[in-house]
């Protein structure tokens, strides 16, 4: 029988609505800095997208993922349903891989979030080399895996207000 390997035995609080969005306009806002042509720059919406898919599939899913995908395709001004099509791809995976992806330890979540990066990317080149753009080189693909990177990080600040105590009580500084 295998055991989850996680450190920590807590059982988290239901993650708020309020800081869903919030963590998915931070990382939207984070995709609009215009970074040039610098390759390995983290791709921050399908991070932050596939992470809550994964830890609350029941309140994040494919219509979000459609709604900003399609903001930042206006925003940017790239081929129109580009983003929101490979955006709605990676919360139906990530939401379907999200049961088996959480009995794994941080590390081999990122290994599981990779492909899943990948894919998103892979269709959005798919798309702009089917309206005519050039292939952008093999560096386009190394924000995929930057991103892996951050997954390990990204959980800590992203669970944190999970973890706050069901009671509070006076005399306990924290």
């Amino acid at each position: 029988m295998i055991q989850p390997t996680h450190s920590s035995r807590r059982i988290l609080l239901p993650a708020r609505g309020w800081f869903i969005t919030l963590s998915l306009l931070v990382a939207f806002v984070l995709d609009l800095i215009p970074f040039g042509r610098l390759p390995g720059i983290p791709d921050w919406f399908p991070l932050v997208l596939a992470f809550w898919c994964i830890h609350q599939p029941l309140k994040i899913g494919m219509g979000a993922g459609f709604f900003f995908g399609l903001a930042l395709d206006v925003a940017n001004g790239s081929v129109m349903g580009q983003h929101a099509f490979a955006y709605v791809l990676l919360a139906f995976a990530a939401g379907g891989l999200s049961r088996r992806v959480l009995w794994f330890p941080l590390g081999q979540q990122a290994l599981h979030v990779l492909p899943l990066l990948l894919g998103t990317q892979l269709a959005m080149l798919l798309i702009r080399l089917a309206t005519g753009a050039e292939f952008p080189g093999a560096l386009y693909f190394l924000s995929s895996f930057v991103g892996t990177l951050f997954w390990h990080p990204l959980n800590y600040v992203l669970l944190l207000p999970q973890y706050r105590p069901v009671e509070r009580d006076e005399n306990r500084p924290i």
